[in-house]
């Protein structure tokens, strides 16, 4: 007879451990290893020296040691970064990732769903699904994981109790089942003991299904990428020569062919494919996954952060669109404040402008939210300092992820997914006038200019802005003041003084700011604007050069003792919540055009140093 041919292999698959703390995911994935024949002799005799400093399970090697390669980790019992792992079987290799459970390393797992095809989720039988097995599952439906299976740990701690396995599924079942998972796998195990992990378990004899690595090696997550419609983010212009110009970049799905039509997403540009380079050098096509550069038949401005598509299925090309929103820094996400956005290889300024809900991570209910903190998932609207093309995340999770990053330090603070474009102003154009900013401060004589003192409340701020603008009319410019406290009282009279307050108050100051300075006026501004942010926002807002930060410098308990209005005392007895200096924090700026400090000296004095600064500029 002949002999039965071997499976074929299928493709590489890219998974995660993900769960509670100490639901077993290393052990589990130290099983998988161990009883695979896949750990070298030498790290097995490593991890079972440290198992007798670090391990856990008595005499016994404790494998969760392979996957906790940080001294902390090992020291604590507790996985805190991701660690990745590269293996293969006869059937299918794989990459894995082992996510941390606890609630404060959310952000790490959620980088390790970014990029994984399936999850296995460990739920402790004893327990059932806790909120962070729930916080997870959401997760990874958010980031488009459409394969779990759920790994029902420690089934040795209750005999192997099939009752207790099936509560623990249906607890599971009766959460997942609205997060639309296109397969969803219960298996029992106990990764200490390795039961149904390589090998079927004889304690479970009512378990028919397959053992953990079976089922890897078999399922199939293949999303159909090269079927889907042709997109190249251009992550790089080639130019060696002026005889050649290419685009070169990773492409994120569909396939393309020499000769066929292409656009240019944003502006629209037409051209078709004249060659294509790979790897190898020249080739008539190439499909998602493969890194080429394609050269086009017509000269097109293409840059980097454009994204080419086949005309007949465009992305979608805004400036603002809704979005899934993963918290991941310590300091809160505050809606109207600039964050940079990364969407494929583009880079461009972007803010939240609404937060429509957030979600309970026990119950996925939908709550009111004015802030995103650590770990929380939002759906936001979102504003982009530029046009971007992009696909909603459920069609191409290529080109509808994006990241958030702060402005100041380059944290990575946010990752998001994109649900749908906002065209809300795609009908609006800006309008050119016949009399322009420099044909209005041509007729003043002057040079537009925003002068924007801040500093704590009580520093004397209002009072050198006043003393600054009665000279400056005195000589003959035209100008104008505005006052924290004045704009309060109309605009600005809705908000109050919570950090996304704040933030907002600073916003539409600086647009009227930046309108009188459109009208030619020198603008004169006195607010406490206590963060760095959207003080660097309203800077952005303005022409190089028109724009001069004043930092009025006192000392708190200068202006304690000063306390003109007396809202130091109140906010100090507890009467006035998110008040700058006691309860609420100042960021001082760190390069303002001028800082002066005004203990131990007087308003007028202060004043003239203003002056003498200001006055080159405005002559030039």
């Amino acid at each position: 007879m002949p002999e039965e041919a071997a499976p074929a292999a299928r493709p590489p698959l890219r998974f995660l451990t993900c769960g509670s703390v100490d639901d077993g995911k290393s052990t589990l994935l130290g099983r998988l290893l161990h009883d695979a024949r896949l750990v070298p002799d030498d790290t097995l005799e490593a991890v079972t020296r440290d198992s007798r400093r670090f391990g856990t399970t008595g005499e016994e090697t404790d494998l969760a040691l392979l996957l906790d390669g940080l001294e902390a980790e090992r020291e604590q019992g507790i996985t805190i970064d991701v660690a990745h792992r590269y293996f293969a079987t006869p059937r299918r290799s794989f990459i894995v990732a082992d996510a941390p459970g606890h609630a404060q390393h959310t952000r790490n797992m959620a980088t390790a769903a970014s990029t994984s095809e399936l999850a296995v989720l460990l739920c402790d039988v004893r327990h059932g699904p806790l909120t962070q097995t729930r916080r997870h599952a959401h997760l990874c439906a958010l980031f488009g994981i459409r394969h779990v299976v759920l790994a029902v740990n420690k089934l040795d701690l209750v005999g192997y109790d099939e009752a207790a396995f099936a509560r623990s599924v249906a607890a599971w079942r009766s959460f997942a089942a609205p997060l639309g998972f296109a397969s969803d796998v219960a298996i029992p195990v106990s990764a200490r003991r390795g039961d149904n992990v390589v090998r079927r378990s004889e304690a479970t004899p009512w378990y028919a299904g397959p053992t953990l690595l079976a089922h890897l090696e078999d399922i199939d997550v293949e999303a159909g990428a090269e079927d889907a419609p042709f997109r190249l983010p251009v992550q790089w212009v080639n130019r060696p020569d002026a005889g050649f110009r290419g685009y070169a970049g990773t492409i994120a799905s569909g396939r393309v062919a020499v000769g066929e039509a292409v656009v240019v997403a944003v502006s629209g540009a037409p051209s078709r494919v004249a060659r294509i380079l790979g790897p190898r050098g020249e080739q008539d096509s190439a499909a998602a996954g493969e890194a080429v550069t394609l050269c086009l038949a017509d000269e097109t401005d293409v840059a980097r952060g454009d994204v080419l598509a086949h005309p007949g299925s465009l992305p979608a090309v805004a400036d603002q669109f809704a979005a899934h929103l993963v918290w991941m820094d310590e300091e809160a996400m505050l809606p109207g404040r600039q964050y940079m956005a990364r969407l494929g290889h583009l880079w461009t300024t972007a803010s939240v402008t609404l937060i429509k809900h957030r979600l309970a991570p026990d119950t996925l209910e939908r709550q009111p939210a004015r802030r995103l903190e650590l770990n929380d998932v939002g759906f936001c609207n979102l504003a982009l300092g530029t046009r971007a093309a992009f696909d909603p995340y459920a069609e191409n999770r290529a080109t509808g992820a994006f990241i958030l990053v702060d402005r100041f330090t380059n944290r990575t603070v946010g990752a998001g997914m994109v649900a749908f474009p906002l065209r809300r102003a795609a009908n609006l154009h800006p309008e050119r006038f016949l009399v322009d900013r420099v044909s209005r401060a041509a007729l003043d004589r002057q040079r537009p200019l925003v002068v924007w003192f801040t500093g704590l409340s009580g520093s004397g701020k209002s009072t050198v802005a006043k003393l600054v603008e009665r000279a400056l009319h005195a000589e003959g410019r035209h100008t104008y003041a505005l006052d924290g406290d004045n704009l309060r009282q109309g605009l600005n009279r809705d908000l109050g003084f919570t950090d996304q307050d704040r933030v907002e108050n600073i916003r539409r100051a600086g647009e009227v700011a930046k309108l009188l300075a459109d009208a030619g006026l020198i603008v004169l501004c006195s607010f406490i604007s206590p963060f760095r942010a959207e003080r660097r926002m309203v800077r952005e807002m303005l022409p190089e050069g028109e724009f001069v930060e004043v930092f009025v410098d006192a000392p708190l308990e200068v202006c304690i003792a000063r306390d003109p209005k007396g809202l130091y005392a109140r906010a100090l007895a507890g009467e006035i919540a998110n008040f700058t200096g006691i309860s609420s924090p100042y960021e001082p700026p760190e390069a303002p055009e001028l800082r002066i400090a005004t203990a131990g000296t007087t308003p007028d004095a202060v004043a003239e140093a203003v002056l003498a600064h200001l006055r080159p500029l405005l002559a030039r």
